[in-house]
């Protein structure tokens, strides 16, 4: 029999559905490559649980929140696997992708780490490190303003992991490498065949070329560190000291390995990425772009922002928080059932694939009126309170959500307010907006003109 754990409002009527378009053998694998964006927005209107085809296998989209939150709060009975299975070539088993007992030891020895009064502490030379580059701008001139996130996040990242050791040359060649491995990850994923990433091509190389001198950048570095058993404060110190806090176990260089590279992934490419979308989205409405200015002059009085000051900048907040309703970093992810379930009102066989969207969720017009459009007051009192539970997902939900996502929004809103104190960016003539879906969903080249204030 099929088990129902916790099963959301069972009393109501799901709408089971079927998208349409499947290619005789192929089925949606088609629609995921060559415009996974539009299709996944446009299942909702299918129904609540929707029916896709990769390949010759049957696989569901949930679109429906109460689903998603089912879905994610079960992990025992819907088991990671899919794009996360293709992630460990990159991840290793890390937090992000281990599963059960495993994930809840990992995850218990992490979580200090990422306690509030640390967050203060890894932040602190985040503002510095942006004024350190945008020192270097010039009005009138155009800059990719995607490139330009990526490389800062980078190098954010670096000193909060390793606050000294990574010179920039190196910081470069690893944000290169990431580049490569992140343009790999989502292909491998819904490619129906396994056996095309073993191939001798020339992409396939250069990923595994990536892929090992990443991991190996940050194993020197893990030795480095052992030999002179010094606690920096950073991020990689932290991790080789934490104990579990009943056995007093820790973590091996191997697991250190993995979480590193996990943090360098998550802490410099879904981040950048965000950025990039809001310095866009503030450049096109400058009715948005006149409140945050409003709000850093009122609260900052031209300092240097902190950690501390994040609660005097709620706007800024709403909108970070909107581009991530339009631009998830985390757009698609997987689980597989672990035995028959019941999902929905449909018995889901054992080992049925079944997909989740948080693009899907947040561009669907029955969760966000007018979806399309970026609108950060939808995050502000009785609107914000009438956004249904689930609806937003930027960072997962349960046991395996994103550890690091205050992290994540403090960097994001310290990065923006000490940009826009000083700076207009406004896209650049003949630009325009193409997200990227790979293993997150990126902005894309972004050309801007600076504009000093």
């Amino acid at each position: 029999m099929p088990t129902t754990p916790r099963s959301p409002s069972v009393e109501r009527s799901w709408r089971i559905g079927a998208a349409p378009g499947a290619v005789p053998l192929l089925g949606h694998i088609p629609a995921l490559w060559r415009r996974p964006l539009e299709f996944l927005a446009s299942l909702p209107a299918h129904g609540d649980l929707v029916e896709v085809r990769l390949g010759p296998s049957r696989a569901y989209l949930a679109a429906h929140p109460e689903l998603v939150r089912h879905i994610l709060l079960n992990p025992r009975v819907f088991d990671k696997g899919g794009i996360f299975d293709k992630a460990r070539q990159l991840l290793g088993n890390s937090l992000s992708v281990s599963r059960g007992e495993e994930h809840r030891f990992q995850r218990r020895l992490i979580q200090p780490a990422f306690h509030t009064t640390k967050i203060a502490a890894y932040t602190t030379a985040v503002a510095a490190d942006t004024r350190t580059v945008i020192d270097g701008w010039r009005a009138g001139e155009i800059r990719d303003i995607s490139d330009t996130m990526h490389a800062l996040l980078m190098r954010v990242a670096a000193r909060t992991l390793f606050s000294t050791g990574l010179d920039e040359d190196t910081i470069e060649e690893a944000r290169q490498c990431l580049r490569t491995v992140s343009q790999g990850i989502y292909r491998r994923t819904v490619a129906p065949l396994g056996v095309l990433e073993k191939l001798p091509t020339p992409g396939n190389r250069a990923y595994d070329h990536a892929n090992t001198r990443l991991r190996q950048i940050v194993a020197d570095m893990i030795a480095l560190r052992r030999r002179s058993d010094a606690n920096h404060g950073d991020l990689l110190s932290t991790l080789l000291r934490a104990e579990h806090p009943e056995t007093g176990e820790k973590l091996d260089d191997a697991q250190v390995l993995d979480q590193v590279v996990t943090f360098l992934v998550a802490g410099s490419e879904t981040t950048a990425s965000t950025l990039a979308f809001v310095f866009h989205l503030m450049g096109t409405l400058p009715e948005v772009e006149q409140q945050v200015h409003a709000e850093v002059d009122s609260a900052l009085e031209g300092r240097t922002p902190v950690s501390a000051d994040l609660p005097a900048l709620p706007y800024i907040r709403n909108v970070i928080t909107e581009a991530l309703r339009l631009y998830p970093p985390s757009w698609m992810a997987m689980r597989v059932a672990a035995e028959d379930v019941e999902l929905g009102g449909r018995t889901i066989p054992a080992r049925t694939m079944i997909l989740y969207s948080a693009y899907a969720l947040h561009h669907n017009p029955e969760l966000f009126p007018d979806p399309e459009t970026f609108d950060p007051g939808r995050w502000e009192g009785e609107r914000a309170a009438r956004v249904p539970r689930g609806a937003l997902l930027p960072f997962g939900a349960g046991s395996h959500k994103c550890i690091g996502d205050v992290l994540a929004l403090t960097e994001t809103a310290l990065i923006v307010a000490t940009v826009a104190a000083r700076w207009r960016l406004r896209p650049a003539p003949g630009s325009r907006l193409r997200p990227e879906p790979k293993a997150t969903l990126e902005a894309g080249p972004l050309p801007m003109v600076l504009e000093r204030r």
